[in-house]
């Protein structure tokens, strides 16, 4: 069922126009045989722009990226495609296909989450020798710069 339901995504999409990012990664998703990972999202959404700019950025940092193809889709943009790829009405929506003997399997992680959150999510079930490391860099907070108040100066 959910191979039909992406051949018929396909379609749209390519009936659709510009949406050639999605279109592009669902197809080296099926040469190489890694998951696709789908971030739905809207510019207007701070979640969304937290999973974006923040979260995912990290991920990709320890290498959380590397075993998967990942795309972004704009659900103001691509409202059909966005509405056809999701479960939820809520965004941000990370969304991961895996392509089974029997077919795509579709999982949902929805709202902003962790970079652990995140990344486990992503990695599930692939082989990952250095995740332990990989996610004790990943829980680490950053170092935001503290910006002086006006006694301060």
């Amino acid at each position: 069922m959910a191979s039909i339901f992406l051949a018929v995504l396909m379609g749209v999409t390519a009936a659709e126009g510009d949406r050639e990012g999605f279109k592009q990664a669902y197809q080296r998703s099926l040469a190489s045989g890694r998951p696709l990972i789908v971030l739905i999202g809207a510019r207007w959404c701070p979640a969304c722009q937290t999973m974006k700019h923040s979260i995912l950025p990290r991920v990709a940092e320890v290498g959380g990226l590397n075993k998967v193809v990942f795309t972004y889709v704009d659900f103001d943009q691509h409202r059909e495609l966005a509405s056809r790829l999701s479960r939820a009405t809520s965004i941000p929506q990370l969304i991961r296909f895996d392509r089974t003997p029997a077919g795509w399997n579709r999982k949902h992680l929805v709202g902003a989450k962790s970079p652990r959150e995140v990344y486990e999510f992503i990695n599930a079930g692939l082989n990952d020798e250095n995740r332990n490391t990989k996610l004790s860099v990943i829980d680490r907070p950053r170092y935001v710069p503290r910006r002086p108040t006006a006694g301060e100066q």
